[in-house]
């Protein structure tokens, strides 16, 4: 049986200040999976910047692969970073890395090199003026095309980038060592599920791609 929602469940309710007006209470009921991956540029002061993004698809138009990230804050050093030199790289992690990944979001002040004090390794893109992530098994070096606020004075942006240079692990492009999906592969982004009826929460968390034959 289906049930209908025009507005907001009485039971879903916020689990931290403010949750409800960075997102909406649509994002928890639905609770759609995206691809997790580490944004990295280079601030204006030559410093490492490493921001942990979801939210986003990628497609190829006219020979052209594009990614549009959905929600791009216009506060944070991503934004600013990505204003200022026009490029960045999109680092894709496994498993076996998310921690450090995740050390980003709290080792992100702007005299900080974020990679280097999350534990992971900046190094030198071929195509753009931003650092790569050595330990991410994907990594696709991007131009900015444009960005488009997703309504009047709207908190964030909506970023499309080109892709101008792709890097692999070969492993990880073979489907039978650790390929791009299942537990080795891929990470995907579930932000904290709730139950509309009863309001129960599941806490956030992150999945694999399960390959049906």
């Amino acid at each position: 049986m289906k049930i209908e929602f025009s507005s907001k469940p009485d039971k879903v309710c916020e689990c931290w200040p403010g949750e409800l007006t960075s997102f909406s209470w649509e994002d928890f009921v639905t609770a759609i999976p995206s691809p997790l991956f580490l944004v990295s540029t280079y601030k204006s002061n030559g410093k490492e910047n490493a921001c942990l993004q979801s939210w986003s698809t990628f497609i190829g138009d006219s020979g052209v692969f594009i990614c549009i990230i959905g929600s791009v804050s216009r506060n944070g050093h991503l934004y600013q970073s990505l204003k200022e030199t026009n490029c960045c790289v999109l680092n894709f992690p496994s498993n076996n890395i998310y921690e450090m990944c995740k050390k980003t979001i709290y080792n992100n002040g702007f005299e900080n090199d974020e990679i280097t004090m999350s534990g992971l390794t900046a190094e030198k893109a071929v195509s753009v003026n931003a650092p790569r992530i050595k330990e991410c098994f994907l990594n696709i070096e991007c131009e900015l095309l444009w960005e488009h606020e997703h309504f009047e004075n709207s908190r964030d942006v909506t970023i499309t980038l080109k892709a101008t240079h792709i890097c692999m692990d070969r492993d990880h492009f073979d489907e039978n060592k650790l390929g791009r999906y299942g537990k080795t592969g891929y990470m995907y982004n579930i932000n904290t599920p709730r139950n509309p009826e009863n309001g129960e929460v599941t806490p956030e968390c992150y999945g694999a791609l399960e390959l049906y034959k």
